[in-house]
């Protein structure tokens, strides 16, 4: 018997030197290799997956809290006392970070695919090991600064859920691909069959997921409430500083039904627009009153605080990227903006025929107004000269003696408590308005303003749920939404999801019997068959001169020293003689 082995022969693989380069900076053939990886590098690969995960929840999440921007840039500004547009290098940094990750963690599967050993390069892991650990930093950071926004992954799940579904049953459908070469072309190992049962039951769980989704906008279009008023919450800040005369006018200009402002009580007593406890973030108290500029704006009185610029910030700061688009006269308007007052927006609503919703923050104990501060109210809505049926305020206390006007509660509560208290109205953060709630609040003829609202697929989800009011930074955005992002019948939706589940189950079965086909194929063929009929492919002669340099060892008796052995390259024989007779 004749063992023989012969000479590779190697062909230019441009994309595999590609893939390999990249991932291990293995750029030449003899770098490479097709044995299974080392637990050192596996474990690498789960690291790589990790960060895949984490970013992509991080990316999800910063796509999502959209709305909430502003806010967040707000409360960095109460812990460090400067205010900056803290999104922007968090978004730039999880840009790259993601595109970096994905783009590994696609060379990765490419090596599983390709059946190449893994073998990350040391810069890479590097970069790997960092973006984890400062993705692990910012979510805890997060947490901690702003813990309370992560209610909006669950909340935004009501508007994307149905097409992440989708995605996510494509993917996994995609990879079975991977599973099926590693449990097939392999002997069964206990690993291969955990691997399987996980990738199953993973299938199974998305298959099955639609039955856990609660979306509104999955309903009929005929039981579509009417569009929801919007307010315009303190105005159109991204259009004009906040709380001024000219970011009334522009929520009004943009479609805006009632306006809502933050109301504090200056030390004698007139009532004046102002969200911070301080005056340093959006007028020049620095400038005109530097040793008093960390004091609480209530007890300045009002000649002081009408003395005060409160649109130059807006220009300097442009805290919403909105200033260069601003005319020349525009920006003349905002520079000389001062504090307004309660009265002077009051005016504004009752002249337009809207409604106002005053969010009035009490005095402190030590303050001269403290206990007058809602007969200052009330007495600048009647020099406003405003219907008090279209003035909504909150907080919703000293009921008994405020009398004639309409009172919201900031806070969420069941039905025995607004009907012991009297309640008609409602104005809850998003993220404690559910859609089951708002259904209940409804059907009792409790109206529901949900704040703040600022991207349309909130408005949508929103709209859906019935409510008929919401409070919002960005009234020119929701204006341009005439009809809910997406709407389908609940039908319509078990026939997309019935199809694409059968759709995906047949591919994966599909996959599956390729693979098994593939691998027994290629178990059946005769490796010296594949070798000597390659040798017959390419007419270069040293090319054919390699390939037809065997090593002969005879496995039983061997050969002798008279045995001779002839290569007959000319005719594809090979002979050799024993005690001179010819074989």
């Amino acid at each position: 018997m004749v063992k023989h082995q012969p000479l590779q022969v190697y062909e230019k693989q441009v994309f595999v030197s590609f893939v390999t380069g990249i991932y291990g900076c293995r750029w030449k053939r003899y770098q490479r290799s097709q044995d299974d990886s080392s637990r050192w590098e596996c474990t690498w690969f789960f690291l790589l997956c990790s960060s895949f995960f984490l970013l992509l929840f991080w990316t999800y999440f910063w796509l999502v809290a959209q709305n909430d921007f502003n806010e967040f840039n707000w409360s960095v500004y109460n812990l460090s006392g400067e205010w900056r547009d803290e999104t922007i290098p968090i978004l730039a940094s999880t840009t790259v970070g993601f595109s970096y990750i994905t783009f590994l963690m696609i060379l990765a599967l490419f090596h599983i695919s390709l059946g190449q050993q893994l073998n990350l390069y040391w810069v890479h892991k590097i970069g790997v090991l960092a973006t984890l650990l400062t993705t692990i930093s910012g979510v805890v950071s997060v947490d901690d600064i702003w813990g309370d926004e992560w209610d909006i992954l669950f909340i935004s799940l009501q508007a994307t859920a149905p097409f992440l579904h989708l995605g996510a049953l494509a993917t996994v459908t995609a990879v079975s691909w991977l599973i099926a070469g590693y449990v097939i072309r392999r002997e069964r190992t206990t690993f291969q069959v955990i691997v399987l049962l996980i990738y199953i039951i993973i299938l199974l769980a998305l298959y099955l997921a639609p039955l856990m989704f609660t979306c509104p906008c999955i309903m009929d279009r005929h039981g579509l409430r009417p569009r929801p008023d919007i307010i315009g919450r303190r105005g159109a800040p991204m259009l004009a500083p906040e709380n001024t005369m000219v970011s009334f006018n522009r929520a009004l200009q943009h479609g805006a039904s009632s306006l809502q402002a933050d109301v504090t009580i200056s030390v004698d007593g007139v009532p004046f627009l102002m969200r911070d406890h301080t005056l340093r973030r959006t007028t020049d108290v620095r400038k005109i009153f530097p040793s008093r500029q960390f004091e609480d704006s209530s007890f300045f009185n009002w000649t002081e605080i009408r003395s005060l610029n409160a649109g130059q910030w807006f220009l300097e700061n442009d805290p919403y990227w909105t200033a260069d688009t601003l005319t020349a006269r525009d920006r003349s308007r905002i520079a000389n903006q001062t504090v307004c007052s309660l009265v002077e927006m009051l005016r504004l609503a009752a002249r337009a025929n809207s409604s106002a919703l005053l969010s009035i923050r009490k005095p402190p104990p030590e303050h001269p107004r403290y206990r007058n501060w809602f007969m200052d109210t009330l007495w600048a809505v009647q020099k406003a000269g405003i219907s008090s049926k279209r003035v909504t305020w909150t907080p919703d206390t000293d009921r008994g003696r405020v009398r004639g006007l309409q009172q919201t509660a900031h806070e969420k509560l069941s039905m025995e408590e607004i009907k012991q208290r009297g309640i008609t109205s409602l104005t809850l953060h998003y993220s404690k308005a559910s859609h089951k709630d708002i259904q209940e609040y409804l059907a009792n003829n409790v109206s529901v303003t949900v704040y703040p609202v600022n991207v349309p697929w909130l408005y949508s989800i929103l709209w859906c749920s019935g409510v008929p009011s919401v409070s919002s930074d960005a009234p020119q955005v929701l204006r341009k939404v005439p009809y809910p992002i997406w709407l389908m019948s609940q039908n319509a939706y078990n026939f997309i999801w019935m199809s694409s589940d059968l759709v995906s189950l047949a591919v994966v079965v599909g996959i599956f019997s390729f693979q098994k086909w593939r691998m027994s194929g290629m178990q059946n063929c005769n490796p010296e068959q594949i070798m000597l009929s390659a040798v017959t492919r390419t007419s270069s002669r040293d090319v054919n001169i390699m390939k037809e340099k065997l090593i002969f060892s005879e496995l039983n008796n061997g050969l002798s020293s008279t045995e001779e052995l002839s290569l007959f390259p000319e005719n594809g024989y090979v002979r050799y003689s024993h005690g001179g007779h010819n074989r």
